[in-house]
């Protein structure tokens, strides 16, 4: 099974562009989507001729803002939104899809905000999160996969020292919260297989960041320790355009 994830930075927009080609180049049995930037009908219009797949949508009540979508070639034996705490289930911001072997939930996690403004709300979306994915996990093991907004070591950015404290996605409190999913049994599937590989997921508009590789890995795939040994392979596909996020996959086999 081969399962993308992709912050696509406006469903509409990448629609556009390769998107489509891509994903048939990519070949994922489920795809997920982050900021989607759509209500639900828009993005089911725009995705309508993927009839090869079931497609779910989870929009924000704000319009052309955040959104998840998972699209997948079998079936879910049951798909639910959000993580039913009511200041964090207004942003279509959790998808959750329930299979024989384990539950996949793609997230698109809060940004802190360019003034870390949003900082407090984050460290609190953290935690009520890894309490959600822990519920989950007393079921069957859990596939958590999205974009994380969280640089979580140096190898992870360009420009550690230069961001670190400064800038929104490689702050103390952010890292702290990825270091809680670790520590509570959550694998970095990436890191697990490339322990010493720089590779980036995200790239700035600006400053021509994608063409000089001034970018941070803040896509993830974390994944219950019990499914390790299933996964055959986690990648960076960083070949894929259309976003200021690249796709990542994770391949796995029961």
């Amino acid at each position: 099974m081969r399962i993308i994830s992709w912050n696509v930075n406006g469903i509409r927009a990448v629609a556009k562009k390769d998107f489509f080609e891509s994903v048939n180049k990519m070949a994922p049995d489920i795809l997920c989507l982050q900021e989607t930037k759509a209500q639900d009908h828009e993005v089911e219009e725009t995705l309508s001729g993927m009839e090869h797949y079931h497609r779910d949508y989870n929009s924000a009540d704000k319009k052309g803002y955040s959104g998840t979508a998972v699209l997948s070639r079998t079936e879910p034996l049951a798909v639910s939104k959000d993580m039913q705490v009511s200041e964090h289930d207004s942003e279509g911001r959790i998808l959750c899809a329930e299979y024989n072997d384990f539950y996949l939930v793609n997230v698109y996690v809060p940004n802190s905000g360019q003034q870390l403004d949003r900082l407090d709300y984050r460290e609190k979306w953290d935690a009520d999160f890894l309490n959600y994915l822990k519920n989950l996990e007393k079921t069957k093991p859990v596939i958590a996969c999205g974009d994380f907004n969280v640089a979580h070591r140096a190898i992870d950015l360009k420009n550690d020292k230069s961001n670190y404290n400064k800038t929104a996605g490689y702050t103390q409190t952010e890292i702290d919260g990825m270091d809680n999913f670790i520590k509570s049994g959550f694998v970095d599937s990436f890191r697990h297989f490339h322990p010493d590989t720089v590779a980036y997921t995200y790239w700035s508009y600006r400053f021509k960041s994608r063409e000089r590789n001034t970018g941070w890995r803040i896509d993830y795939f974390l994944v219950s320790k019990s499914l390790v040994d299933h996964i055959k392979s986690v990648d960076i596909l960083s070949d894929y355009f259309g976003s200021d996020h690249c796709p990542i996959s994770l391949e796995i086999e029961f």
